[in-house]
């Protein structure tokens, strides 16, 4: 990755500094296991082709003392001077909402958003615990990344109705970098790139106990080698597990797989029927009820880059995919009233990143829950305009 590049948080773009528009290459496909490899993408976590993961195991060992587990900067304190922190009236892209069930999108209140960017939502379901990925200049190359003690998981808890000041989640005491988090419980599922990986980026879990989050053990060989799962959402019953990976050997466009708890571990993953439209379906998220699956693709209607997705469980099935938010809209997280936050990038008119923050669009208390509202896709043609082609974290990185 050239060093005036930085990755798109949740879509894994090369965002350059220079006038022209961003590009990913596509995504190695292995035919010998299914799904195919080489699919891993892990929100705004950046994935570090082979070579420099090489390097990463040697900065664990010579940088050591820069593990990020010891002074961690503010948040800020981190970001450069120059960065340009955006508002709805410079945005040039503002979400777009297709539906009457909530209110329009805005920047999440609270201690979240900054000049630097927010990525990677997720919501307990209860809303009281709020966690993103940080990084403060998308600019910067992943290799300064992994040594400025700012960039991983930072969260929030709910006390007495106020957001508290997010604090940096560390979950090694050497070089790491984490992201992409899902939560369940006491228990954090986390992707990382870090010495001991069994491949570039490893799936983890964390505890939380007295006050802490730590525990923290690689999730194994099966999810990160075998089916080696891209980003994913575990329903709430802690039996099934959606995520995204390639759509077959020589087609690298994300599907969403899914594959079941058993008690040896989980189960050969499967397409889930029902939801591929033929376009790009990633980054799943799974409604506390179990009714509806969410997930980021290219918009259908024209808007600019990615947007999010709805589909309403049918009997045992799902029902057709209805565009819900455009305009660079993507990783949806909700709590249990349906509020649905997601990440939201900005762009310049020649399609270069500034920065990104996290939006909310709240449930409306009447709104109906028939989910008929928004844009059915029926089977999208593929000539509609795209600026960018949803990849890997990093552009040219594959497993």
């Amino acid at each position: 990755m050239p060093s005036d590049a930085a990755a798109c948080p949740y879509c894994g773009l090369d965002m350059t500094t220079s006038d022209a528009p961003a590009r990913a290459s596509p995504v190695r496909a292995n035919p010998k296991s299914s799904p195919p490899k080489g699919k891993r993408s892990t929100g705004r976590l950046v994935m570090i082709a082979a070579a420099a993961v090489a390097v990463i195991l040697v900065l664990a060992i010579l940088l050591s003392a820069l593990a990020p587990g010891s002074n961690v900067p503010s948040r800020n304190d981190a970001i450069p001077e120059d960065a340009v922190k955006m508002t709805s009236a410079t945005d040039l892209f503002k979400p777009v909402l297709h539906s009457s069930e909530w209110q329009t999108p805005v920047a999440m209140p609270g201690p979240f958003n900054t000049a630097g960017a927010e990525d990677s939502p997720f919501i307990t379901p209860d809303g009281n615990r709020f966690f993103f990925f940080f990084t403060p200049d998308v600019r910067v190359p992943v290799q300064q990344q992994l040594t400025d003690k700012v960039t991983g998981i930072w969260w929030s808890e709910k006390v007495g109705g106020t957001w508290t000041e997010p604090e940096k989640i560390v979950l090694s005491s050497d070089v790491s970098l984490d992201g992409a988090e899902f939560v369940q419980g006491n228990t954090m599922w986390f992707a990382s790139v870090r010495a001991g990986n069994y491949g570039e980026i490893d799936i983890y879990t964390a505890d939380y106990a007295n006050g802490k989050w730590g525990n923290v053990k690689n999730a194994g060989t099966q999810l990160n080698v075998d089916y080696d799962i891209g980003e994913f959402h575990i329903t709430a019953d802690g039996v099934t597990m959606y995520f995204h990976g390639a759509k077959s050997s020589t087609n690298p466009d994300y599907d969403i797989w899914k594959t079941t708890k058993t008690s040896g571990g989980w189960s050969q993953p499967v397409q889930v029927p029902g939801l591929s439209t033929g376009m790009m379906e990633g980054w799943p998220f799974v409604t506390p009820d179990g009714n509806e699956i969410w997930y980021t693709g290219w918009s259908t209607l024209g808007y600019q880059g990615p947007a999010l997705f709805r589909c309403i469980k049918n009997g045992t099935g799902w029902g057709a995919p209805v565009e819900i938010v455009s305009n660079f809209a993507g990783e949806c997280t909700m709590d249990s009233d349906g509020n649905l936050y997601f990440v939201h990038h900005y762009y310049r008119s020649n399609m270069t990143m500034i920065e990104a923050d996290i939006y909310v669009a709240y449930k409306k208390v009447s709104a109906s829950a028939t989910g008929t509202d928004g844009i059915t896709v029926s089977n999208p043609p593929y000539e509609i305009v795209r600026e960018f082609v949803l990849g890997r974290i990093i552009a040219s990185s594959t497993r």
